[in-house]
């Protein structure tokens, strides 16, 4: 690795739209599959041995999420995970209604939209004023032809954890005697990031390169067996078909080995609980730079649990948030303005959706940290932001 991009990843800011890579786990999964190069769908040897690494590769992630092996299967990334369980839908002789939440990442908004130029309903629930999702909300949307609801784990730009499982409880109580809708939790910007229940809902969306692994491939988690819209060569169980890619599932186990957070894993509890300690601080003396909002602005007195401590979302008034993107770029320091995936959009749905006022929308950035983020870094970045919103100062 050369000076400057170990220099990068020390003041790398942006862990939300995608993470440094985990070498020692990606050279470890290249050589797994350069031992293992087989096709696992082939019956020679050398097919099964590269089935039994993909095998051991399921195995591993499952026992890292708490699941069976049996409920999950490798997609090309996040947005397939996603795209898998809704496009379902469309195998269904009847069109009928969608819910989504207002603040779903692009690859669920904007396929849902796609439906519904194909007839379907598409119901938008929105978000108190903190970015929460509330159940009650979801509920009274249900109709007697939803049959499919989804709600992300972590909210990709304000950090918000949504009460998945409360949700997930007031749909079954809401359902009782009649068809209950399938309930999906997109876990991109949940895994390794905040403990994980899978137990309450029917399918969850994983993606490798948020975590250290590789781009390019993803992780679908699905309680019972569903019909594929798309279909092909009948590879991970006829969910996903193509050519499986055994590198990039067996660095994603390996990710989540190390990296998923839960009692299993003592050292990534650990870890989680000193990225709370320096988050809070972080937004202590954020808070205090003149003209900084916290977003949203009850983040400061709502638990700290209700937030993932791997983001924070705070405007500068007066310093369009591409200002302060720039200003940090030059001094080594690398943040966002959100989502990755809309940076070339002027629109910000999800802040949009919380009735944030236009002024805090322009000069809103995106913190996002992670596993080997030190405080050191931290108040390296804190200094150049003041100085930054220093000289801006209206």
């Amino acid at each position: 690795m050369t000076e400057a991009s170990k220099i990068s990843r020390e003041h790398y800011f942006d862990w939300a739209a995608t993470s440094p890579t985990d070498e020692e786990i990606v050279r470890k999964a290249l050589d797994v599959s350069l031992e293992h190069w087989g096709n696992p769908s082939s019956i020679h040897e050398a097919g099964t041995d590269a089935k039994k690494a993909l095998s051991d590769a399921r195995l591993m992630a499952a026992e890292a999420l708490g699941v069976k092996a049996e409920t999950l299967f490798f997609t090309s990334g996040g947005t397939e995970s996603d795209h898998i369980p809704l496009l379902s839908m469309l195998t269904r002789p009847n069109k009928g209604s969608v819910i989504l939440s207002a603040i779903e990442h692009p690859a669920m908004r904007e396929m849902a939209k796609a439906m519904e130029n194909c007839g379907w309903k598409i119901i938008t629930v929105g978000p108190d004023k903190n970015g929460f999702i509330l159940p009650e909300s979801i509920v009274e949307k249900i109709q007697d032809d939803t049959t499919f609801v989804s709600v992300m784990a972590v909210n990709n730009e304000t950090g918000a954890v949504q009460p998945y499982a409360e949700i997930a409880k007031s749909i079954e109580e809401a359902c009782k005697g009649k068809r209950k809708p399938v309930f999906h939790v997109d876990c991109v910007q949940g895994a390794g990031k905040i403990p994980l229940d899978l137990s309450k809902v029917d399918a969850a969306s994983f993606s490798a390169h948020k975590i250290g692994g590789p781009r390019g491939i993803g992780l679908l988690y699905l309680k019972k067996q569903i019909t594929p819209f798309l279909r092909g060569g009948g590879q991970e169980g006829g969910i996903r078909s193509g050519t499986e890619n055994l590198f990039g599932a067996t660095a994603l186990a390996m990710c989540l080995k190390k990296y998923a957070i839960s009692e299993r894993n003592p050292d990534s509890m650990k870890r989680f609980k000193e990225q709370e300690e320096m988050t809070g601080r972080f937004l202590k003396s954020l808070a205090e730079i003149p003209g900084c909002k916290i977003i949203p602005h009850g983040r400061m007195e709502n638990s700290a649990l209700d937030f993932s401590p791997w983001i924070v979302q705070a405007a500068f008034l007066g310093i369009p948030g591409q200002v302060m993107e720039r200003a940090l770029s030059e001094q080594g320091f690398y943040i966002s303005t959100g989502s990755a995936c809309s940076s070339g959009k002027q629109s910000r749905p999800v802040l949009d959706s919380m009735n944030v006022s236009r002024e805090e929308k322009e000069s809103s950035v995106r913190f996002s940290f992670g596993f080997s983020t030190t405080e050191k870094a931290m108040c390296d970045l804190l200094e150049k932001v003041k100085e930054i919103a220093a000289r801006f100062a209206r």
